[in-house]
């Protein structure tokens, strides 16, 4: 047997053109903006924004086989400073060598930080490279804005029903990459793979594949609906901790608990937990929840996710499945408000934007005989000589931002009190 046919059946399956490229027409139809950049011969870096399976990496190899680019790629998770100065180092050797421009793939950018991503940034600006990331998140916010200026932004939707019915049928007909030997399977039978897909080809040419050796141990030469149920149950119970649906799993159950639905947190956690995720990773994404879904609405929901993060360290699994199942009904029933998180978020802007804003003259500190005469903290009030308990007249931000207001409590739970009552009575 040969190597190719070793590989996953997604693998194999993976197209080399975009004539065989199924779905994402508005990049790769006759018409779509990818075809036109390479009738134009004008390649520009840009990034490929969308869900797990639905053809990022492939997209980026035809581009560079179409264009006879070299091509390297490398994960943001794996990849540091290092890695991207040998891979500088090496597209300016080929590009004055053969004068043609590295294509280079940047598997989950958005994993890279701030000194990472600038590190490509005089290679895209001068041509070296063609920078092609992939990333699941949104660009706006996890790619750094001189690097998003400098790349296109291509959006890549879920594949719909027709396109993995489509992809699997080319992989049961091709006897060159796909399926060994054959195997009858109607398009109903396709669709429920694709069902349970959820837009990503990946998944469902692993379905597929699946099924087929569940097939072929049963000496089954079709797709029965014993081996498609069997095959279904044993797709949804695979977890890859450390790839794409991590980070999917643990947003759904984000989401859930946001949405105030308990059983889809119950069932997001235990989706998680029975695939073995590591406890502490949901412990800490629960208590970040408690702080910037709920807040001050209900300030026990903090105790509650801490109190379940201490005891996945103290006694650990599966004993503390059941405080981390408690947290989350919790934190589900609990009335939601996003008003710390927005009042954190408008204060880091200003104060990333007023770095350089000089602390009022009656706040600062005046440890010294010099520093009272240069008239640090001359002014100050303290506020515990009035009866409200605050010094009105006496303002403790800088005076560019001293009409400033960020924190806004709702009106649900706990804060609705701190909405109505006044300061004093606090």
């Amino acid at each position: 047997m040969n190597k190719i046919n070793k590989a996953p059946l997604a693998d194999r399956m993976r197209p080399n053109s975009f004539d065989q490229f199924i779905g994402q027409e508005k990049l790769v139809g006759p018409d779509g903006v990818l075809r036109k950049m390479l009738g134009s011969e004008q390649l520009f870096s840009f990034i490929l924004w969308g869900p797990p399976g639905v053809g990022k990496t492939t997209l980026a190899k035809i581009v560079a086989n179409e264009t006879k680019s070299q091509w390297i790629s490398f994960s943001a998770v794996t990849s540091g400073i290092k890695e991207i100065k040998n891979v500088m180092a090496e597209a300016e050797a080929f590009i004055k060598l053969n004068n043609k421009q590295t294509v280079l793939f940047v598997d989950e950018i958005h994993r890279f930080n701030r000194a990472q991503q600038d590190a490509f940034l005089p290679y895209v600006e001068n041509g070296t490279i063609v920078l092609i990331g992939a990333t699941t998140e949104n660009p706006s916010f996890e790619i750094n804005s001189a690097l998003l200026s400098r790349m296109k932004v291509f959006v890549l939707d879920p594949l719909k029903t027709e396109h993995l019915v489509s992809i699997m049928r080319q992989a049961i007909d091709d006897k060159e990459r796909g399926l060994k030997e054959s195997i009858k399977a109607n398009d109903d039978d396709l669709k429920v793979f694709a069902a349970y897909s959820g837009g990503d080809a990946r998944t469902a040419l692993n379905s597929l594949e699946l099924a087929f050796l569940l097939a072929a141990k049963a000496n089954e030469n079709k797709l029965t609906e014993k081996v498609i149920k069997d095959a279904i149950q044993q797709m949804i119970l695979q977890y890859d901790k450390n790839g794409e649906n991590h980070y999917n799993l643990i947003s759904a159950l984000h989401k859930s608990m946001r949405n105030s639905e308990v059983d889809a947190s119950l069932y997001w956690l235990a989706r998680m937990l029975e695939a073995g995720e590591d406890p502490l990773f949901v412990a800490r994404r629960i208590v970040r929840f408690a702080s910037e879904d709920i807040g001050l609405a209900a300030p026990q929901a903090l105790q509650q996710a801490v109190a379940a993060m201490q005891t996945v360290e103290l006694i650990g699994m599966p004993e503390a499945k059941l405080a981390l199942a408690q947290a989350v009904i919790y934190l589900a029933n609990a009335p939601k408000s996003n008003a710390v998180y927005s009042a954190y978020q408008s204060a880091a802007t200003d104060a990333l934007n007023t770095i350089s804003q000089a602390v009022p003259m009656h706040l600062r500190n005046a440890p010294t005989k010099l520093m009272k005469e240069l008239g640090y903290s001359k002014g100050y009030q303290y506020a515990h000589n009035y009866a409200s308990g605050k010094a009105e007249q006496m303002s403790c931000m800088p005076d560019d931002l001293a009409n400033s207001r960020y924190y806004e409590p709702t009106a649900r739970g706990f804060e609705a009190k701190l909405a109505k009552l006044p300061a004093k009575e606090f």
